[in-house]
């Protein structure tokens, strides 16, 4: 396939079933409708992807409290269709997921869950610096392997000095 123009459109109710119907193809789970009501809310924090004016991919997070002191960006899903990858679309996706963190500049981190054995995510993730974190066993309730990973990338790490002080450093990636 001959490269190609890729952009990012905005997720609206007029084009939420092309969501749908994507993610019926590229991920192995299914996603309820609160998940798609969800997705209509975040704004710039869900995308699609369009290569040549086709909608191939997309992207689709939140913003994560669930930690006392922390707040990360969570990649709910960031696909694309098979025969459209290695084009440099999943790169658009989360290339467009980093920038709004650091114009943000609030997010200690981004992370993601990815299946054991999905070796293609885990190594484009790891390109952009992700790392495996953690294993979430039976995270997963319908497919095999049912465990799953947790990659994240750190953006901030606070530490303390000698006189307890809180010492912000953002990374410059």
């Amino acid at each position: 396939m001959t490269r190609g123009r890729i952009e990012l459109g905005d997720v609206t109710p007029h084009n939420i079933k092309q969501l749908k119907r994507l993610n019926q193809v590229v991920f192995p789970v299914s996603y309820n409708e609160k998940f798609y009501k969800d997705v209509l809310e975040v704004g710039e924090l869900a995308k699609l992807a369009y290569f040549n004016d086709i909608v191939v991919g997309a992207v689709c997070c939140r913003v994560d409290t669930s930690e006392p002191n922390k707040r990360r960006l969570y990649i709910m899903t960031l696909g694309c269709l098979a025969q459209y990858r290695k084009l440099g679309i999943g790169t658009k996706m989360l290339e467009h997921v980093l920038s709004i963190c650091e114009k943000d500049g609030n997010f200690d981190s981004v992370f993601l869950h990815v299946q054991v054995n999905n070796e293609g995510a885990i190594s484009f993730y790891e390109k952009f610096n992700f790392e495996v974190v953690e294993r979430k066993e039976n995270y997963y309730k319908k497919i095999e392997p049912a465990d799953a990973f947790v990659l994240q990338k750190t953006l901030k790490s606070t530490d303390r000095d000698d006189n307890d002080q809180e010492i912000v450093q953002t990374n410059g990636n």
